[in-house]
């Protein structure tokens, strides 16, 4: 099971999956870059629309390994804040499946995805300020524009731990529903989102992020509308609509 980060697809969804669960599924340098190489690979198949984060063991991940601080880097080693970067950017519409405590620099992974489903058990906590370390841009950013500045200062000042009712209630995770039924509904929420049409579902999640970090670009969202205005995908949906059937979109 003490693997790297590891890439599964099938059909329009597809699946990163933490593997370290002895060491709560912290990551190293190289498994940054591993996530990172998949999320890439995942944007150029352009049939996939959904990208699940999925961890195994007691707990969802840990952040990253701390050891790793100050050791010699390599020529593609990436930090923290810019594999989450990537994450968040990340064509698909991205999901976060949490089965166990959110530690450290995994709080910003889970916050830049879009969809964040966990179990009555889960909890996270923000120790930057109890180690010492001074957090990114990015993550700062994102907690802000995510969750609210209050939410943010309580996370980032105080190190306290929030459980899975906090965590929903502030906005981290998206809903909760029993432990035994995570998979589920992880797996009905990618199947809902891999039926819609490509063209505005990947260009909405892009523009509202945009919105949301103050970085909207009027003409590339006027452009987007216009491809989905002149789609097929536009007929088919309304054709479906009207005959009572689930749509066949092709994203064109």
């Amino acid at each position: 099971m003490d693997q790297p980060p590891v890439l599964t697809v099938s059909g329009r969804i597809a699946t990163v999956t933490l593997s370290r669960p002895d060491v709560a599924n912290r990551m190293n340098p190289s498994d940054l870059r591993v996530f990172a190489d998949h999320i890439e690979a995942v944007n150029e198949m352009k049939d996939v629309l959904v990208l699940r984060v999925l961890s195994t063991g007691k707990y969802f991940c840990s952040g990253f390994d701390i050891n790793a601080f100050g050791a010699e880097k390599t020529g593609r080693d990436m930090s923290f804040g810019e594999f989450v970067d990537v994450l968040e950017l990340a064509r698909p519409i991205t999901i976060a499946g949490i089965q166990g405590g959110v530690y450290g620099g995994a709080t910003d992974m889970c916050i830049a995805c879009d969809f964040r489903i966990g179990v009555p058990t889960v909890d996270c906590f923000m120790p930057a300020a109890r180690l010492g370390l001074h957090y990114y841009q990015g993550g700062l950013e994102r907690y802000v524009s995510r969750l609210g500045l209050n939410a943010a200062k309580r996370m980032f000042l105080t190190a306290e731990k929030l459980d899975a009712q906090t965590m929903l209630d502030i906005g981290f995770l998206t809903e909760i529903v029993a432990a035994d039924q995570l998979m589920a509904r992880v797996d009905a929420l990618a199947q809902t989102l891999a039926g819609m049409a490509p063209i505005p579902l990947l260009g909405m999640k892009k523009h509202l992020n945009r919105i949301a970090h103050g970085t909207l670009d009027v003409l590339d969202l006027e452009r987007d509308e216009l491809l989905a205005q002149m789609s097929e995908d536009l007929k088919e949906g309304g054709l479906a609509w009207k005959e009572k059937r689930k749509p066949a979109f092709r994203g064109v």
